[in-house]
């Protein structure tokens, strides 16, 4: 259950921020106030408790309200996890707080580096090895949550000199750091999402998350992927909703088909909860892989069904603005990296492979 203060805040926003309309820089000071970046983390290191589990229903719950504000949370979020899964102790002692209380932006960057993990996609950040760091080239196309006041960025970097990429946390304001304008999205627009550009940038070693790529991504997958379901979860979960209000007269008829679609939806999120909390992803990525196909396209047909559901009140702007913004935002839900096409193509490789 989230605060009711943030409940109505994001009610209230949520088409100002889908339409760039809305100052992005509220969204996480809000997130932050109501405590829901804590859940999942251990009260020791500043968190609220939980587990995995809580924190994907609190996304979802975000994510019911305004796919914008989730799709921020679920970036500083992602960081936090990364930061969990380090073995640099003194970064995540250092930035941590900050995180947690919003005070700086987490920023995931690794949307490339999970696609190179499958093999679609090269490494597009580079880096020369010198006496105390490095020296990082390239350029990253898409990053969510880089807040103007301040933030650092997770990316996945190819040695020039070769052997294994790692993975470095690079704060703003580096010289040669450049942030795009924000990218001129359909939707989502007050999400922070631009693009970073790196010439020589120098990055000092203590900034350094974990030295093994090909290590450390398999093991932030789950919840890096995981929470991201939280959007198709709580888009889908207030569609069903907003058609269960419309299911009356003459529309009545669509209930069991209401509920059908409600068991399926529970049943997958069901899924991805066990396997999130006994770790069965870290050696069956494929399991996860078809639970967040299945959960785009539970969100794609809640969306029309709710459009069924209202009928032609959908496409009057007084009564049919929430849901002209959902169609929207599902519209999002399949090309939000690693993208349904990603996913399709990966568990055909793994097919063959295994065949």
């Amino acid at each position: 259950m989230l605060d009711p203060v943030l409940s109505h805040w994001l009610d209230a926003e949520a088409e100002a921020l889908d339409l760039g309309h809305s100052d992005p820089q509220h969204v996480l000071s809000q997130l932050a106030s109501a405590n829901v970046l804590r859940v999942g983390i251990s009260p020791q290191l500043g968190g609220t408790g939980g587990n995995l589990a809580d924190a994907l229903e609190v996304m979802a719950s975000v994510a019911s309200h305004s796919l914008a504000s989730a799709f921020v949370f679920w970036g500083q979020r992602a960081f936090i996890e990364y930061l969990l899964h380090s073995p640099n102790t003194g970064l995540r002692e250092r930035l941590l707080p900050d995180l947690l209380s919003g005070q700086l932006a987490g920023a995931t960057g690794l949307s490339n580096a999970m696609k190179f993990l499958s093999g679609i996609e090269s490494l597009q950040v580079r880096a020369r090895a010198h006496a105390n760091g490095w020296a990082l080239d390239g350029r990253l196309h898409w990053v969510t949550n880089l807040r103007k006041s301040g933030f650092v960025v997770a990316a996945a970097i190819e040695r020039e000199e070769g052997g294994a990429p790692f993975v470095l946390a690079i704060p703003d304001g580096l010289p040669g750091l450049q942030r795009s304008d924000d990218l001129e999205l359909m939707g989502l627009q007050s999400s922070n999402t631009a693009a970073l550009d790196f010439q020589a940038v120098q990055v000092a070693q203590e900034w350094l998350l974990h030295d093994n790529a090909k290590v450390f991504l398999p093991a932030v997958r789950p919840a890096f992927l995981g929470l991201q379901c939280g959007l198709s979860i709580g888009l889908a979960r207030r569609s069903l909703q907003e058609a269960e209000a419309h299911l009356q007269g003459p529309r009545s008829g669509l209930l069991e088909l209401l509920n059908e679609q409600k068991t399926h939806l529970e049943a997958q999120v069901d899924a991805l909860k066990t396997g999130l909390l006994e770790g069965r992803f870290l050696t069956n990525p494929a399991a996860l892989f078809n639970i967040r196909i299945a959960l785009a396209e539970a969100t794609a047909s809640a969306v029309q069904f709710e459009l069924q559901a209202s009928g032609g009140k959908a496409y009057l702007c007084a009564h049919g603005s929430a849901f002209a913004r959902r169609w929207r935002e599902s519209a999002f839900v399949p090309i939000v990296t690693p993208s349904l096409v990603q996913l399709r193509a990966e568990l055909l490789r793994q097919a063959k492979v295994s065949a």
